[in-house]
């Protein structure tokens, strides 16, 4: 029995160092994801319903998976998309969405696709915020000590990029501010259904960044937070002390605000706490 537990240390702990341990090969997409999940499964459930499964393609937004059949591709959604969104982060893709598709299903979509015309190119695929049902102005109890704050995040839900923008919402915990947040994305989403929505933590930001360093895809990381036209952050404060975070953070800040595309962020404390967040707010109220 020791010797079991043993072997299955020995084989997790050598998996996670080859994940760790970066390119030679470039995995693809998914293949990351599958590392990722293997430690999370058993090896019979890793055997038999994610080694049949190959990536079909990955636009940075969305990765579409190849499975054997709509059945197959039913249970994984069902069974595994929770424990595969879990590891998005860390695989250097939050936010990117999943789907689940047959080869047929490829076939017949690219024999139906129009010829490009090379005048007019493509765009990628919106992404799709991860928000919280129960996060909507609806049920946000509104009080004197954050009517301020609502007042601003109701405007930039009615108007992104104008009047409120950046919009920072700091304050203690349980006090609203990721609720305010997120019902910002939910009412673009209802009334803008054509803007490109990104929510994420700061630590999934981090993670994704070294991420896209460790595998040389630090453009595709740029691209998608870049090309967004809302960019909501939540606990912002966990880039403090980052400095290549930071920076990295401070130009994808200036390129959306440039674009007068609307940024969000929430924190536990005023910008000061993150001299480069400062620097960055600073510059947009001067209007440099």
């Amino acid at each position: 029995m020791a010797s079991g537990v043993k072997s299955a240390r020995r084989q997790r702990i050598g998996l996670w160092k080859n994940f760790a341990s970066g390119p030679p090969d470039h995995p693809s997409a998914w293949d990351r994801v599958r590392t990722l999940v293997r430690l999370r499964v058993s090896p019979g459930n890793f055997d038999t319903w994610f080694r049949p499964t190959h990536q079909a393609s990955h636009d940075g937004t969305r990765l579409l998976v190849e499975v054997p059949n709509d059945m197959f591709g039913e249970w994984m959604r069902t069974t595994y998309l929770d424990v595969i969104h879990e590891v998005l982060p860390t695989a250097g893709l939050g936010g990117c969405q999943i789907e689940f598709v047959t080869r047929a299903a490829l076939t017949e979509s690219r024999s139906r696709r129009p010829e490009a015309s090379g005048s007019r190119p493509v765009s990628p695929p919106v992404p799709r915020a991860r928000l919280n049902a129960r996060y909507t102005f609806d049920t946000f109890v509104v009080s004197s000590c954050n009517n301020f704050a609502h007042a601003a995040a109701k405007a930039v839900s009615e108007q992104p990029g104008a009047t409120y923008n950046p919009l920072f919402l700091y304050g203690g915990v349980g006090l609203g501010k990721t609720h305010l947040m997120q019902a910002i994305g939910h009412q673009l989403t209802r009334s803008r259904p054509e803007l490109r929505i990104a929510y994420l933590t700061s630590e999934e930001f981090v993670n994704e960044l070294i991420s896209s360093i460790r595998y040389e895809q630090t453009g595709l990381f740029r691209d998608r937070y870049r090309s967004v036209d809302v960019l909501l952050i939540d606990d912002i404060q966990f880039i403090a002390g980052k400095e290549s975070t930071q920076e990295e953070f401070f130009h994808t800040f200036n390129a959306l605000y440039d674009g007068q595309k609307q940024i969000v962020v929430t924190c536990d404390s005023p910008p000061r706490s993150i001299p480069t967040l400062e620097d960055a707010f600073e510059a947009a109220s001067s209007g440099d």
